[in-house]
């Protein structure tokens, strides 16, 4: 069990490194445990106690998209010691008919913790860092966070009733007097005051014991819209990912004519990069076998080198070029899209100061209109479905919120599966509300939603930085009638589009302004 001590009313002085985190005196009272529940419906036990409800004035609140009646709030973000971040969550069933759980929603997904019972899943986008910042793992427990049983918080929230959270994290970068909150289950909230007092409540010190930080990269990809190459910004290192099926022949190394209208494009990239160097890795799809694949592969990335370097209009780059044939695929190999790119060369080196794009390839013509309209229809199982854009967010570091709902204007149940459908090239983790692409028409230039990599060996485990939409979120992709869900993704953000056309999974593209 971590070391804390209690909120007291009375004035309590804290000698550093005494196992908790220095505390307002008037805190909070910690609410009183629920009796465990054995089943969704409220309970009716006469003996359960009324738990003290937390009352401190929201600072930011979203609501879950699984579970619409479960209203989530931030109701302290406070930065202790100018380095560690402790957030604070309540959780409020807004319904009146049902129990509502919350462990399995809040958990941390990129991570097996074996039980169901933390709120490992809090968090906070460092947007400039492009890092997505989790809870410590301390070296004794699996979360520097809520524990269900430990902190007996019961499993089930009662209509009408609240409970409290809290995580401790790394403090996001640059010392910012706000942040991006994130938890699993529902959009981001942002531009929560961050406050450099001490925190209400009782908390574990990350400098008691050893902890180990969980921070993960926000890779943000986009693509020309002839799907000559894709990039990959991590906020630290650019790759672009030039297409094989483009640059070369089947089973040849040697560049075809097209290819240095492409390659132009790439050294405009490094040379607007302050990069010493530039690495140039070739990659094959699953199809062959290591004997065929690795040589070509290590051939054709020395080909990109070769005709790269006459093209970069400034010295002092030096070039690493390697082969890896099939073992560092971006997608799955299942799909003939997944394949295709993962036929590539890969070129990568420091990111451009200003975040340059590959210049326009070709002609993209715009067919919707600034009318104004931000909603779409379709049909599911039958049933209409209604989509409307809420809004398209510019956030610090080049980074984009869209958010939008999904609602059943019918009369019977639906599943609206489109949201992950046709997108299985993408090979996420887990299923996610990935069927949405932003394109700027003027530079010619598509967005795919932002993944968060979580890198083991060579695998980068990628996950979307959007809306889930499996394992316990299975459920966010059927609509009860009249239903309304609100979804969202992560996207890089050109710095001089005033507005993008929004195309989500089979509703008709739209033009959304950006704010």
């Amino acid at each position: 069990m971590f070391n804390r001590i209690l909120a007291l009313a009375a004035a309590a002085t804290l000698v550093a490194g005494c196992g908790a985190l220095p505390q307002q005196q008037q805190a909070q009272p910690r609410r009183p445990a629920e009796p465990p529940a054995t089943s969704a419906p409220p309970s009716t036990d006469p003996a359960t106690p009324s738990p003290a409800q937390d009352t401190r004035e929201a600072l930011a609140e979203t609501r879950s998209t699984l579970t619409p009646d479960l209203k989530v709030e931030v109701t302290g973000l406070n930065r202790v010691k100018g380095k560690h971040l402790v957030v604070q969550i309540r959780l409020t069933n807004t319904g009146t008919d049902k129990d509502l759980t919350w462990t399995g929603e809040m958990g941390d997904e990129t991570r097996r913790l074996g039980e169901i019972r933390w709120a490992s899943g809090i968090g906070v986008l460092d947007e400039q860092a492009r890092a997505w910042i989790l809870p410590y793992k301390p070296a004794g427990g699996p979360c520097l966070c809520s524990d269900e049983k430990r902190d007996d918080i019961g499993y089930f929230i009662k209509p009408g009733a609240s409970i409290s959270l809290y995580a401790v994290m790394p403090a996001p970068s640059g010392g910012r007097q706000s942040a991006t909150v994130v938890t699993p289950l529902a959009p981001p909230m942002l531009d929560v005051p961050v406050s450099d007092e001490p925190p209400q409540g009782d908390f574990p010190d990350p400098d008691a014991e050893p902890v180990t930080p969980l921070v993960h990269r926000v890779v943000l990809p986009s693509e020309s819209a002839d799907k000559t190459e894709e990039t990959a910004d991590d906020g630290t290192d650019l790759q672009v990912n030039l297409s094989s099926d483009v640059l070369f022949a089947v089973d040849e190394a040697v560049l075809t004519a097209r290819a240095k209208a492409v390659l132009s494009r790439t050294a405009k990239l490094v040379d607007a990069s302050p990069a010493t160097e530039v690495k140039v890795e070739g990659h094959a799809d699953s199809s062959g076998s290591d004997a065929v694949n690795d040589p070509l592969s290590a051939r054709r990335a020395q080909a990109v080198k070769a005709a790269l370097a006459p093209l970069l209009t400034r010295g002092g780059v030096a070039f690493q070029t390697k082969g890896y044939g099939s073992r560092r695929p971006l997608y799955s190999n299942d799909t003939d899209e997944g394949k295709r790119r993962n036929r590539r060369v890969t070129v990568t080196f420091t990111r451009p100061q200003a975040a340059a794009q590959p210049s326009p390839s070709e002609d993209v013509v715009s067919t919707v209109g600034p009318d104004g309209d931000l909603t779409g229809s379709a049909k599911a199982d039958g049933q209409p479905i209604a989509m409307e854009v809420t809004g398209l967010r510019r956030l610090p570091g080049g980074l984009g919120l869209l958010t939008y709902t999904i609602a059943n204007e019918g009369t019977a149940e639906a599943w609206y599966n489109d949201l992950h459908n046709g997108q299985d090239w993408q090979s996420y983790k887990y299923q996610s509300a990935s069927a949405v692409v932003l394109t700027d028409q003027a530079a010619r230039r598509r967005y795919l939603p932002g993944r968060i990599e979580v890198r083991t060996g060579d695998d980068p485990g990628s996950y979307c930085a959007c809306s889930g939409v499996s394992g316990v979120r299975l459920g966010a992709e059927k609509f009860a009638p009249g239903q309304k869900r609100e979804f969202w993704g992560l996207f890089a953000l050109p710095e001089q589009a005033r507005a993008l056309q929004v195309e989500i999974a089979g509703f008709r593209e739209l033009e959304v302004p950006v704010r």
